[in-house]
């Protein structure tokens, strides 16, 4: 984003930005910049002038950093006439990375993009490392229970459902037991690309942990989505997964839970349908789906979560 109320320097730093095959948006004050930067895809480098109508740079650069506690953080580049000692300590206590005085060379912005760019990257590949499981590149177990929290917490202001499916490859300790663990990684790495690929957009996948997945699909009724997890069952086991060691024929078993807004019901109490749905399509053969019932679990056919997995 450039951030400039001269329209002559607008059109000659936005020219240049324009050369670099670099994608930006131009604006002339520093409210409608707030405006933007808050959005969902705000832009992650910002060139900043200093002296803008209403909201300055300054003050647009603290607010800036009020957002970096969301995770969204923002190179900001600050561009002014004002080039004293002092200027640059202002411009750095309010929170810019870097300071380039006007008039702007090509050169050194460019450079300032560059090194913008890379601390950017850096930082998306350490967020990545930090949510995402790194064998499969599912979200960690950590980050999908964050993310199941999140769904429940805002579909039930909307009265909606969540559903969730938990998954659990069949068999799958004789794999490493007979193939070792590199033919087990492997397997592991494409039926997470299974589970996802017939996913929706906003639907979650994650590593829940071993050779268990867990599934959130937003505003999803209970019919549907074990209509859904069957389908991604089938698209699991339709072809055996080919290893450097061998060809490995794989099925999975899933139960299946939805949530409802007639009852207040924690995560924990939703994974434990989940995994008690999962228990009995283990115990009805595997390579099924199965939805929780809670005629089932009042009979007292519910059992443990401490058991061993086959």
């Amino acid at each position: 984003m450039l951030v400039e109320d001269s329209p002559v320097q607008r059109r000659r730093i936005g020219r240049h930005l324009k050369e670099w095959n670099l994608e930006f948006v131009a604006i002339d004050n520093g409210a409608d910049a707030w405006n933007i930067l808050q959005g969902p895809n705000a832009p992650s480098l910002v060139l900043l002038d200093w002296m803008l109508p209403g909201l300055d740079g300054i003050e647009l650069c603290r607010r800036i950093r009020t957002l970096g506690a969301s995770g969204n953080y923002i190179y900001t580049v600050m561009l002014t006439a004002k080039d004293k000692k002092h200027d640059l300590l202002t411009a750095m206590a309010a929170g810019a990375d870097d300071y380039l005085p006007k008039p702007v060379d090509p050169s050194e912005l460019r450079a300032r993009i560059m090194v913008g760019k890379r601390i950017f990257d850096l930082q998306q590949s350490l967020r990545f490392a930090a949510t995402h499981d790194f064998l499969t590149s599912l979200l960690n177990r950590a980050e999908i229970l964050a993310s199941l929290k999140r769904e429940l917490s805002r579909n039930q202001c909307e009265d909606k459902p969540t559903a969730i499916i938990l998954a659990d490859l069949d068999h799958f300790k004789q794999v490493n037991d007979l193939l070792g663990h590199a033919a087990g990684d492997c397997v592991l790495k494409e039926v997470a690309q299974r589970l996802q690929s017939d996913l929706r957009t906003y639907d979650l996948a994650g590593r829940y942990g071993g050779e268990e997945f867990l599934l959130v699909l937003p505003n999803c009724n209970l019919v549907t989505a074990t209509r859904r997890a069957d389908e991604i069952r089938g698209l699991v086991s339709k072809h055996s997964i080919v290893t450097t060691f061998a060809r490995v024929p794989v099925t999975i078993s899933m139960g299946v839970t939805v949530s409802d807004e007639t009852q207040n019901l924690t995560i924990e109490d939703l994974l434990q349908q989940a995994d008690e749905a999962l228990y009995r399509a283990k115990g009805n053969g595997r390579n099924r789906v199965q939805a929780f019932s809670a005629k089932r679990q009042a009979a007292g056919s519910s059992a443990s979560a401490a058991r061993a997995r086959g």
